[in-house]
């Protein structure tokens, strides 16, 4: 097959939650372990780190990634779900995976794979497996894509396991209450394995500190450990860097540590990162102040992360966004108010299964809203979310794509309006 058609064979023939929803789901990791020992178990052929959370997860895997590649360490990187291109799941020093891998993969197994019969995910993560060893990467870092217990990443062993924070989402497969989201996440906790919580949060922590318990792990909460001393927002060159001094209790750890990702709410996302690389550290990976600045500095060019508040135009000023939960999405929130701008115009998508009143009420009343279906099975139809969204004040035009949506609010919007475009992965992998 050329690699179009392995795509459409990926695509249509295999079960793909972030495309269908929940007939895709797998309650279960019978098909992951049944697919990696049909390949030699390729999982323990290098040291890992594991990353789960509700929000955050993606920023500080790419973080790390960009670390440990800077201190000199072959780097896999596993994330999900892709903007623009499949391959953007499976990185090896910030490469994507090539072509002829992907293709040579579904090529060279697919007579298995009609017998395990893997979904979507549980398929790349085998074929990422398999990739990292054959390109002898001497860590992964692992993104989880949903929950963490029963997640197809969780049959490796890592050297640290990170949970950035617990919030609401996905809870038809994780649970109603914020507890019974932490204990799916801190499924991901292994025996003797450390673990890095990026946010103290008052019902998580109990569950983590448990389970940290039950499998005699160290257990660190980062925002404990480092906080941010001096915060401000500069401009160098084009772009907007944020600029922080972390201290470690009263020590200064890291002094004026640049950013290119301009979110406020990557504050939090560094802290994590920044406990995790002392973590490696103890054990020997020899990560110094010096080569964490410049990993984090340099995670764009690295690993090539996008659509974290990401900005597309000027005049209009335009920008997007993935946060998509109610956690994240208040984040969001935060950030637009924080940024001048005379009216916002809001170009808005969701899926199908979001819980959408408590994300409604969150956003902003003033703004004008252009909603659009995201160009998925999975997208709510434009006209049912903006039936949904008058219900809490929000209103606006319905528009056939997203893209039609985006013109029109930079069509509206004056020279020093706000255009924003968010609610959905899927929206802003249309648009950037």
């Amino acid at each position: 097959m050329t690699y179009p058609q392995t795509l459409a064979y990926l695509y249509a023939q295999l079960p793909m939650y972030h495309r269908i929803g929940a007939q895709a789901y797998k309650s279960d990791l019978v098909n992951t372990i049944a697919l990696c020992d049909m390949l030699g178990n390729p999982q323990n052929s290098f040291r890992t780190i594991h990353v789960t959370g509700t929000n955050g997860k993606g920023s500080v895997s790419h973080m790390l990634a960009s670390i440990l590649q800077t201190a000199g360490f072959r780097t896999g990187l596993y994330t999900s779900p892709h903007l623009k291109d499949f391959r953007e799941r499976i990185r090896v020093n910030g490469r994507m995976i090539r072509k002829s891998s992907v293709t040579g993969f579904v090529k060279t197994y697919r007579d298995q794979f009609e017998i395990i019969q893997p979904s979507f995910f549980e398929l790349t993560v085998g074929m990422a497996f398999d990739y990292f060893r054959k390109q002898q990467v001497e860590v992964a870092v692992v993104e989880v894509g949903l929950g963490g217990r029963l997640d197809s990443t969780n049959i490796i062993r890592p050297e640290v396991s990170v949970i950035t924070n617990v919030s609401f989402d996905h809870v038809q497969f994780l649970g109603d209450t914020l507890e019974k989201i932490a204990f799916e996440k801190a499924g991901i906790i292994k025996p003797g394995i450390p673990v890095v919580i990026g946010e103290t949060q008052d019902e998580p922590a109990p569950v983590f500190i448990k389970k940290a318990m039950e499998m005699h792990s160290e257990i660190v909460f980062a925002d404990q450990v480092f906080n941010v001393r001096n915060f401000r927002s500069e401009r160098i060159g084009n772009e907007a860097f944020r600029v922080m001094d972390l201290h470690r209790m009263e020590e200064l750890w890291l002094r004026n540590l640049v950013s290119p990702l301009p979110g406020i709410y990557q504050c939090k996302n560094i802290i994590t990162v920044t406990a995790v690389c002392e973590m490696l550290g103890k054990a020997g990976h020899g990560l110094s102040q010096a080569i964490i600045r410049k990993g984090i500095g340099d995670v764009i060019k690295n690993t090539g992360l996008a659509g974290r508040w990401q900005t597309l135009g000027h005049s209009p000023l335009t920008i997007c966004d993935t946060g998509h939960n109610e956690s994240g999405l208040a984040e969001v929130v935060m950030q637009i108010a924080s940024t001048p701008h005379r009216h916002l115009h809001f170009v808005f998508g969701v899926v199908n299964d979001k819980h959408l009143p408590p994300i409604l009420q969150i956003l902003p009343k003033d703004a004008t809203y252009y909603f659009c279906k995201p160009g998925i099975p999975r997208g709510l139809e434009a006209a049912l979310l903006q039936q949904e969204a008058a219900a809490s004040g929000l209103h606006g035009e319905c528009y056939p794509s997203v893209k039609s949506a985006l013109e029109a609010a930079r069509a509206n919007a004056a020279i020093d309006d706000l255009v924003f475009i968010g609610g959905s992965t899927f929206v802003v992998a249309e648009v950037i």
